[in-house]
């Protein structure tokens, strides 16, 4: 039997490019052609699947690829259709072309069968791919499938594998690439282990590109202010969606170094992308004319938010997208401004620890220098007041994301994290990530990177007095 695996790129709720996907992808010449779910369940449809006219449409869907009377049946997650028939099995069993044919969402041992299909869509999540090939353990041929797909916070970036009956892999798929293969059971092949940062470039850079087609916007906006962050999300966004799309918008104060300026201008200059100059200095001391200056976290908090405002003007009246440009570790400790730096549509960056945003800025730097140097080996600062730099206020990183990690995205009990790092200091950071939950409700859309994340996976109260 010539079995072909087609992971293809999926939207959630959009049933006619869905349906043309599919059907541009199945070849005459194959007997089973296996796609990834498309049920709007499975695509991240959530409260969708309580709509009757959605699910209407998803029939319609399967009953229209049926119509087409293909010769090869096609097997869609766990829907078959065969013979101008759309098939479900109530024990997850088919008999295709003679073989015992599984097909389950979860994978579970000591199945007979000739051939396991794990149908499930599973969002990326960094370093865990490696692991979840390795923990399939199976006695019959077996494939997963995986679509390409944005479903809000998760992205499935597809990965599909295939593994013959002496738990060989035969098959690997590329992430976030359309590809259309057969699969030899009886050629074992090497597993790719792609860079971590490759393959998080590939995500983010794919998120953005997902969200803009199907919101209809074509450009983004964000703050440039000569950090790490924001230089990232620049970089970010013009693989995703070209330099003539993107602006940057450069806001100094009266506590805004030099650098802040020419850095980013030159990295403006590296990516080929517009910029505009709008100093936030006379609106601050407009508002602050006849009120008293202490110097405070409310006036740190006004600069933030008046280039809020700024952004969001140009976001308005150009219908452009503004980008966020927090990341994971000033999210995890209330590092931003409600209403300020916090303000945008999409948070490409927010699931990376400052740690890993330096590892894939270094990463996108290896060949030429794209994110200028300076901004790289400078000290981190929001430059809300003289001399102002991140480690004033927070431990240093390096101990602050391993924290965040053990903690947050391994679920490591305190008691364990006491014997790596300082326990005051871990308390502190623990309670912080407790007391800023409250921010985070008001944050906008983020990429998940991580199994658990602040964007999902992690559901903190906001009303608690444990911690």
């Amino acid at each position: 039997m010539k079995i072909l695996l087609a992971q293809t790129r999926l939207k959630t709720g959009d049933f006619n490019f869905n349906l043309k996907n599919i059907t541009d992808n199945v070849r005459e010449n194959a007997d089973l052609i296996i796609f990834p779910c498309a049920d709007i369940e499975n695509l991240g449809g959530k409260d969708l699947i309580l709509d009757e006219s959605c699910r209407n449409a998803q029939i319609d869907f399967y009953n229209e690829i049926a119509s087409k009377k293909f010769k090869p049946a096609l097997l869609i997650g766990d829907v078959l259709i065969r013979n101008g028939e759309v098939e479900l099995s109530q024990d997850g069993y088919f008999d295709i072309g003679g073989q015992k044919v599984f097909v389950s969402d979860t994978f579970i041992e000591n199945v007979e069968c000739d051939l396991y299909i794990l149908a499930k869509n599973r969002y990326f999540a960094m370093n865990t791919y490696k692991d979840f090939v390795g923990s399939i353990e199976t006695k019959s041929n077996f494939i997963y499938i995986n679509a390409i797909c944005m479903a809000d916070s998760n992205i499935y970036a597809g990965a599909s594998f295939a593994k013959n009956n002496k738990n060989e892999l035969v098959l690997q798929a590329p992430v976030c690439d359309e590809c259309i293969t057969e699969i030899d059971f009886s050629k074992p092949v090497d597993f790719k282990d792609e860079a971590m940062e490759e393959q998080v470039l590939k995500v983010t850079t794919f998120a953005l590109k997902e969200y803009c087609e199907n919101t209809g916007l074509k450009k983004v906006v964000l703050g440039l202010s000569g950090g790490i962050d924001s230089a990232l999300t620049a970089v970010l966004a013009v693989r995703a969606i070209g330099s003539e799309n993107v602006l940057g918008i450069l806001m100094p104060s009266m506590f805004s170094s030099e650098g802040s300026i020419t850095d980013s201008l030159e990295l403006a200059k590296n990516l080929g992308i517009n910029t505009v100059k709008e100093p936030i200095t006379p609106l601050f001391e407009a508002f602050m004319e006849n009120r008293e200056r202490l110097h405070d976290l409310a006036e740190e908090n006004l600069q933030a938010r008046l280039r809020a405002l700024i952004l969001m003007f140009y976001s308005n009246r150009e219908n452009r997208l503004l980008l966020s440009t927090g990341n994971k570790s000033e999210s995890a400790m209330g590092f931003g401004t409600l209403y300020g730096d916090l303000a945008g549509g999409l948070n490409l960056i927010c699931d990376l620890t400052k740690t890993n945003v330096y590892k894939l800025a270094n990463f996108i730097n290896k060949d030429k220098e794209v994110i200028p140097k300076a901004i790289i080996d400078k000290a981190p600062s929001a430059e809300l007041h003289p001399g102002q730099k991140d480690q004033d206020r927070l431990p240093e990183y390096a101990v602050l994301d391993d924290i965040i990690e053990m903690y947050v995205e391994q679920n490591i009990p305190i008691e364990e994290i006491y014997k790596k790092h300082v326990p005051k200091i871990v308390d502190e950071v623990v309670c912080k990530i407790y007391r800023m939950q409250f921010k985070r409700h008001q944050g906008c859309l983020g990429i998940r990177l991580t199994e658990r994340s602040f964007c999902n996976g992690v559901n903190l109260p906001v009303v608690q007095k444990f911690y």
